[in-house]
């Protein structure tokens, strides 16, 4: 049994940190998707979160097996929605975004670990909405949502471009 939790990221990730993003956007291309393949996410917005102190760590055995960015409050991208609506627009919310796990620990379902953990960090929060999105050819990051309870509730930008079109999931606690 692996000793599996996560922790806040500081500067001193940061190469890591970009190391697991840049096999991600690898990952991305291979499977055919746009998404992160013009840049971004780059160090900049990279080390904005990690100073924001938005920026997780998933740690295995002592090594940096994964990032995310999770963001508690208004996410711009999110005020406008199409073809549905978001079922809670009352409270706030956390949105897990820039999400990757290292390439050595692939196949061991480790995503599952960092939302559940992601979903619990804000919960002790006083968060009880979720949201994420995801390009509509990442069906991993799909599966992983409705896998947690999301439910798809429309398209999002992210920016004008040909591909700034998101589908958006939402996950509601009690």
């Amino acid at each position: 049994m692996s000793l599996i939790f996560i922790k806040r990221a500081t500067r001193r990730d940061l190469s890591t940190i970009m190391a697991l993003i840049d096999h991600a956007k690898e990952q991305l291309k291979a499977a055919g998707s746009p998404q992160w393949q013009d840049g971004y996410p780059d160090l900049a917005t990279l080390t904005a979160d990690v100073d924001a102190q938005h920026c997780w760590l998933l740690d295995v055995d002592g090594q940096v097996a994964g990032t995310a960015t999770m963001i508690i409050g208004d996410d711009p991208n999110y005020q406008h929605i199409e073809d549905g609506q978001w079922q809670n627009n009352q409270e706030p919310y956390a949105t897990i975004h820039r999400i990757a796990i290292g390439p050595g620990f692939r196949g061991q379902h480790l995503s599952h670990y960092f939302f559940s953990n992601l979903i619990s960090a804000a919960y002790r929060e006083g968060v009880r909405n979720f949201r994420v999105d995801t390009h509509q050819q990442n069906q991993q990051m799909q599966a992983i949502a409705t896998t947690f309870g999301y439910k798809y509730r429309g398209t999002i930008y992210v920016d004008d471009g040909p591909n700034g079109a998101r589908r958006a999931y939402e996950l509601n606690l009690d």
